[in-house]
């Protein structure tokens, strides 16, 4: 079978995926935020790259997906604001008017300071455009293993929305339906990649995130440009996930592994059908941007102690709240929104008042 028979936009396990990679994200946080290091480098690369990797090759795969089904500029970029802003926003306010000033009241008592000082207000207004030019507020937190970082994972949203940037403007001039134009970009981003030295999870230049990034959200696209040719078989998928091991020796596992990696996560997430797999609540984006400042508190609640394996399960429980709180109460009414928006704009007048939604309107590209 091929991937575009198997693949349903509707029924697939492409959430649970996402809430796995983001929790992948927190047992990688663990160790650093704990004060501890991954000694063995190869399982170093994999943890501390490989889930946001594998979130880069979906949203490939899926934001592809959406232009080329429904190429409408205004569509596309409602669709994506509305998915990461708001989410988004309400984590900058929570971060810094909630999580800061506990994280300041149990270490020296002026959690009411940091507010009134302006530095929360500061924190939220810098940050707001995605693009994060401030880190820490007032210099906190302080005394912890990763000191200055309120929310170390942010960071990788500004390059999420090049991405998005990226596929309307080739799909505005026509070039996103030429099916040489991925291939060609997913091996420049290789051999771009190749020349650089390789990304480290804790330091990292715009010319590798780039590289890094372009290379695996090509890998997602690739998946889905040529999924009609592409088999969708569990003996591969295992092949693929031994090849990213194996890739995992060298110094930048994506040379070899990019592809593997994307096509092991999108075809597992096509073959695995069950009804439990097929989340039609999706935490993920909520676990991956509260997950840093929760693991911070519990850091500054004397938790570092904790062996990385234990803080994790500990950390995760702990963000699953927030996490939640933010899809019910913010997330799933922004992309109902949208959808709402959009019915209203294509349903002729006439027909309005006898239109109803369809049982499911989640558009299957939204991300997080």
């Amino acid at each position: 079978m091929k991937l575009a028979q198997v693949f349903s936009p509707r029924k697939n396990a492409l959430n649970a995926w996402r809430l796995a990679l983001a929790c992948e994200v927190i047992l990688w946080h663990s160790f650093p935020l704990t004060g501890r290091n991954v000694p063995f480098p190869p399982a170093h690369q994999l943890l501390g790259e490989g889930g946001v990797d594998g979130f880069f090759a979906i949203s490939g795969f899926l934001i592809t997906s959406s232009w080329l089904r429904h190429p409408r500029l205004r569509e596309y970029c409602a669709a994506r604001a509305l998915r990461i802003l708001p989410g988004f926003w309400i984590c900058l306010i929570v971060t810094a008017f909630v999580m800061a000033p506990i994280g300041v009241a149990i270490q020296n008592g002026g959690g009411g300071k940091l507010i009134t000082s302006g530095a929360s207000f500061q924190f939220v207004l810098r940050n707001i455009g995605v693009l994060i030019l401030q880190p820490d507020i007032a210099g906190t937190p302080q005394g912890i293993p990763f000191p200055k970082y309120w929310n170390g994972s942010l960071w990788t949203l500004i390059w999420e929305v090049f991405c998005y940037i990226l596929v309307a403007a080739l799909g505005v001039v026509g070039l996103l339906k030429r099916r040489w134009l991925i291939p060609v970009l997913f091996a420049l981003t290789v051999v771009w990649a190749a020349q650089l030295p390789p990304p480290a999870p804790e330091t990292i230049t715009a010319g590798q995130a780039a590289s890094r990034f372009g290379m695996m959200f090509f890998a997602g696209a690739l998946i889905y440009q040529f999924q009609e040719v592409i088999p969708a078989r569990w003996s591969l998928v295992g092949l693929c996930a031994i090849i990213v091991g194996a890739s995992s020796f060298m110094s930048d596992y994506r040379l070899f592994g990019a592809l593997p990696l994307a096509y092991a996560v999108i075809v597992s997430a096509a073959l695995l059908r069950h009804k439990r797999l097929t989340l039609h609540n999706d935490i993920s984006y909520g676990v991956y941007i509260y997950a840093f400042p929760m693991q911070q508190l519990l850091v500054i609640c004397g938790l570092a102690s904790l062996n990385p394996f234990v803080f994790f399960p500990v950390s995760a429980a702990a963000t699953l709240p927030p996490a939640a709180l933010s899809w019910f109460l913010i997330e799933k009414h922004a992309m109902s929104l949208k959808a709402r928006f959009f019915r209203k704009m294509e349903t002729p007048p006439q027909q309005a008042a006898v239109a109803t939604p369809p049982e499911d309107n989640r558009d299957a590209s939204e991300v997080g």
